[in-house]
């Protein structure tokens, strides 16, 4: 019987082994007036990833400002998506992103890039675990709306490995073949 609560125990610790971090983007304070003065409230926007390719934003609004914390961290676990990475570093392909007026570019980038994003989505990017990447936000300056346009691209994103899977080919048929520059035959002089 002790064996038993022993395995059940292990899985729990197992199910809450995948930790996530998260990240505070935003913290707005809104007031409402009413007859006796002005009411305030807080919106918390949260980023929270497991920096292995998953990642995910939540909002979360409260009298205090820990608890719209702790509202938001909740909503994004729920809600969390899953990013294809290329070596576990960058992204497969370019892509592009859009959330209202919120558009972003996100571009794969050679080792040793870093990652060059301004501040909302450099905070989805780092809780990803990304670590090269550059990216361009255009129009909208709304985090909201810019966290939501960066995952909109990242949903695009598609791995080698899926579209080879989705085409019932291999890899190695659909990835460019590099072709290894030979110098060029000479052309043979006409004689007249």
């Amino acid at each position: 019987m002790a064996e038993r609560e022993n395995r059940r125990g292990n899985r729990r610790e197992r199910e809450e082994t995948p930790e996530f971090a998260d990240r505070l983007v935003a913290i707005n304070r809104v007031s409402k007036t009413v007859k006796g003065g002005k009411r305030f409230g807080f919106a918390a926007l949260v980023v929270v990833g497991d920096q292995k390719g998953r990642v995910g934003f939540g909002k979360g609004k409260a009298k205090e400002v820990p608890e719209a914390i702790r509202k938001a961290t909740e909503q994004a676990k729920r809600q969390m998506i899953r990013v294809p990475l290329r070596e576990g570093r960058t992204l497969h392909h370019d892509m592009h992103g859009r959330w209202g007026a919120g558009k972003v570019v996100m571009r794969a980038a050679p080792e040793g890039t870093g990652i060059i994003a301004g501040g909302p989505m450099r905070a989805v990017f780092e809780m990803l675990g990304l670590k090269d990447v550059v990216s361009k936000s255009i129009g909208s300056q709304n985090p909201y709306n810019m966290i939501r346009a960066t995952l909109d691209g990242l949903k695009k994103e598609q791995s080698p490995r899926l579209v080879a899977q989705r085409r019932g080919k291999k890899v190695a048929d659909i990835l460019p073949k590099h072709e290894h520059h030979a110098p060029a035959a000479q052309p043979v002089a006409e004689e007249a």
